[in-house]
Order: C-alpha cells, then structure tokens, then sequence
C-alpha cells in the first residue's frame, strides 16, 4: 500500500476474501501513524470488531544543546528530519474540520479528538519546523493506489 487508508481497505478486503470476519484486530504501527490506523479501521469496521492498538515502538524526541534529536536511537528509524515531517503531517490529516481526513472533511477516518496541549505543540513546532509538514500527495490516493494494481479500472 501506498497510505494509512489502502492498509485498511487492502486488509479488509483480503480478510473478506479468506472469508475471515474478524471479532478483533490487532493494529501493529508505529506511533506516528497509530491513531491515523486506528480510525481507519473504526470508519471501515463493524462497531463490533474489537480493535487493539499495539505501537512497535515510541521515539522520544529532545531538546540537545539547542537542537532537537532521538532520546535514543531506534534502528531502522528515519532520519529526524522525515520524523518530524511525519509527526507534523498528522495533526493536519487527524483533524476533524474541511481540510481533514475526519468525517467533517475528506471522510476517510473516524473522528479524532485532538487534545489541546497535543494542539499547542503542534503550533509550537510549526513555528520553526512548519516547512517540513508533508501534505498529502494525490498521487498516492486510494482511487489512484487502485488504478496502479488494476489499471483496467
């Protein structure tokens, strides 16, 4: 998959192909992303699927000598810089409003309460690191994630 969005359809529709009607799905992300998966599945899901939020890892970010880097290092894990271009994508993308993935705006996740100190970070980081925020790439949508697997469509 191409985004958060084909990860559901894409597990879902092979789920429903096996013929697997799940009570209980396990979401394995890392935190970046793990609240974006989860509404994903809630939109997509019966009410009734038990979802289970398992992050692989938590990268603590710091303030060092003036400069923000790893608490510790992960490996594997991006650079700092795609980090944060990561992290400063989603608040954009989790809120519920017109420009959103929530069901007031694009429609392609379940509402998500965004506290207000997760709020007042995200304006904070902007200040300084407000050119690496990752805007959705059209390219990469779900319509056209399909049409790259099946171009007949």
């Amino acid at each position: 998959s191409t985004n958060c969005g084909n990860n559901v359809t894409y597990c879902l529709r092979l789920l429903e192909e096996q013929g697997i009607r799940p009570a209980s799905i396990l979401l394995s992300q890392d935190a970046s992303m793990q609240r974006r998966m989860d509404a994903g599945f809630r939109q997509a899901c019966s009410s009734e699927t038990i979802l289970v939020n398992y992050a692989v890892y938590r990268a603590k970010v710091v303030k060092k000598e003036g400069s923000l880097v790893f608490a510790e290092e992960i490996s594997g894990m991006w650079d700092l810089e795609r980090y944060l271009s990561l992290l400063l994508g989603e608040i954009p993308r989790l809120t519920d409003d017109s420009n959103g993935y929530g069901p007031r705006g694009k429609g392609f996740i379940a509402h998500v309460d965004i506290p207000q100190e997760v709020r007042e970070a995200y304006e904070g980081l902007c200040t300084q690191y407000g050119r690496l925020i990752r805007p959705a790439n059209e390219a990469y949508s779900s319509e056209n994630a399909e049409k790259r697997i099946h171009p007949a469509l």
